[in-house]
């Protein structure tokens, strides 16, 4: 029996990194996850069998360290990234972090590279957001061509700060809509971990690809709420929020801590985040795509007004 593979995960730690080493640990692979603090990073050591995981402390900024985390590696997976500009945080991680995540693989010798970037990445967005996921996706192809980029819409799943931030709006008896109008296309957290893994698994047939993932569910977010409202047995009044004002309280308040909204969310509300007609999508990579409403109520069910003990 030859020895396993050597996986090692970038950002294996966050909401969608504990899937991606749930996945990965099914296929017997070895994992190491990179990570700026192991001792954070401990909760996803039970994800795997006894032996199979261990961590490596990792610093984007540092060329020596990334080098360490990547070395004898079969493969690497690259989940880092970030909401924030603060500090230059779109450059440092999705631009010079991403670049030399994939400079660092590519100089170890590793066969595979999995890098998840976003779907509205582009180097003409308004979005600095948008901006940079493209600038980012360049320089891995730049530092090693034969990435595979994944390019998710908005990821769904028990932990996420999407689903159960507006679940817990509804309580409210009027609750604002911003872009009411705007669409998106959740795609499941798992759906997202088992194509990561069948990219990893099979660099021939996905290397050097670009796959958008998206899930069966294309809704407007006045729609979204509508659904949530339905799901958790909530009433309350929607009232849709002139763009106007949606976008002067984004720039007047976006810059504060802990802010609802930035100007750059705000911008970025301005386009649909669905994949591309044509675009390949998770069917590319083997993976059926799961429907919101067989997974989410039950854990949608903590929203309910007597939690699980409402009567459905």
């Amino acid at each position: 029996m030859g020895v396993a593979k050597l996986i090692t995960i970038f950002g294996g730690s966050g909401f969608v990194g504990r899937y991606v080493v749930q996945a990965l640990a099914k296929t017997g692979a070895r994992l190491r996850v990179a990570t700026r603090d192991p001792h954070l990073a401990l909760h996803v050591r039970p994800l795997a069998a006894l032996g199979q995981l261990d961590f490596v402390r990792t610093d984007l900024g540092n060329a020596a360290s990334l080098a360490r985390a990547v070395e004898g590696a079969d493969a690497v997976v690259n989940l880092i990234g970030t909401l924030s500009d603060s500090h230059g945080g779109f450059e440092a991680v999705h631009v010079k972090g991403a670049g030399a995540i994939a400079k660092a693989a590519a100089d170890a010798g590793v066969t595979a590279l999995v890098h998840v970037s976003a779907l509205g990445a582009d180097a003409e967005s308004e979005s600095g957001y948008g901006r940079s996921k493209a600038l980012g996706e360049a320089a891995v192809r730049d530092a090693f061509p034969k990435a595979t980029i994944l390019r998710p819409s908005v990821i769904f799943g028990p932990e996420d700060a999407f689903l159960n931030r507006f679940a817990g709006m509804l309580g409210l008896p009027v609750v604002p809509v911003v872009a009411p109008k705007t669409k998106f296309q959740p795609v499941y957290v798992v759906d997202v971990a088992r194509a990561i893994a069948a990219a990893v698994c099979e660099p021939a047939l996905h290397a050097g690809k670009t796959v958008s993932l998206g899930g069966p569910d294309v809704l407007t977010m006045r729609a979204l709420l509508e659904w949530l409202a339905e799901t958790t047995g909530r009433n309350p009044t929607f009232v849709d929020v002139p763009d106007a004002a949606a976008g002067l309280l984004a720039r007047l308040t976006g810059w504060l801590p802990g802010a609802p909204l930035t100007s750059d969310q705000w911008t970025m509300l301005q386009s649909d985040n669905v994949v591309p007609e044509g675009a390949p999508g998770l069917s590319a990579l083997g993976v059926d795509a799961t429907p919101m409403a067989a997974v989410a109520p039950g854990w949608l069910v903590r929203f309910r007004p007597h939690g699980r003990f409402s009567v459905a």
